[in-house]
């Protein structure tokens, strides 16, 4: 194993993202051959997530290397973050020499507003799809979306799904299939209402009445 490319990682990291949207990938990545991943910030402070877990980055925007892969995820308090031009000029720079630009959920308006999605199809939450498509990009409703160099993934756990996809494009089907198998990634909801289309409508409005009582900037479903 020893042989096998080293591929480092960013996962940009925020106050007030979703947890799931970056533990999810950063499960599946981490089991990988030969992997450094940078869980990075402004400050190596820790960050709460949105459902109140917390989470210390290791890596600064200041100090963090040149990445293969470059990776940011969604969550509530994405709106405080999303036009930083701090942040965005780091997208902008790293994601000018990453081999793979990435995102997952909510994320994909992070690449976006650096201009790093024009005249790419991209996914993201299905909540978050007109405003994505208001950016200029091409929205796709697959779980992952892949478009040459860009990989995006629709909404929270879609990021395992991404991941397993990373893996595959870093080292190979087998290497996604194992660490598949290891983790027992073998969804079998309780409920087959995991998608707009699946759930109905009813269901679907109430959902986005739920959103917008936490404070989600909802327009409408896709």
């Amino acid at each position: 194993m020893t042989d096998l490319p080293k591929h480092i990682l960013g996962l940009v990291i925020y106050p007030g993202m979703t947890a799931l949207d970056i533990v999810g990938p950063q499960q599946v990545l981490s089991a990988l051959p030969n992997i450094q991943i940078h869980r990075i910030w402004k400050t190596l402070d820790p960050i709460k997530t949105d459902d109140g877990m917390m989470i210390v980055p290791d890596t600064t925007l200041e100090n963090c290397p040149p990445l293969d892969v470059i990776c940011v995820g969604g969550g509530l308090g994405q709106r405080g973050v999303v036009d930083d031009p701090e942040v965005l000029e780091f997208f902008r720079q790293q994601g000018s020499t990453a081999k793979f630009v990435t995102s997952v959920c909510g994320g994909s308006e992070f690449l976006a507003k650096a201009g790093l999605l024009q005249g790419y199809r991209a996914a993201t939450h299905w909540m978050a799809r007109e405003q994505l498509a208001e950016l200029g990009v091409e929205v796709g409703t697959e779980r992952v979306v892949i478009d040459r160099n860009r990989i995006t993934g629709g909404g929270v756990t879609a990021g395992i799904d991404f991941g397993l996809v990373i893996a595959e494009v870093l080292y190979g089907e087998e290497t996604a299939k194992i660490t598949q198998l290891l983790m027992e990634y073998d969804p079998a909801p309780p409920f087959d209402v995991g998608s707009p289309k699946k759930a109905g409508s009813d269901l679907v409005n109430k959902a986005m009445l739920y959103a917008r009582n936490l404070g989600l900037a909802v327009k409408q479903a896709a």
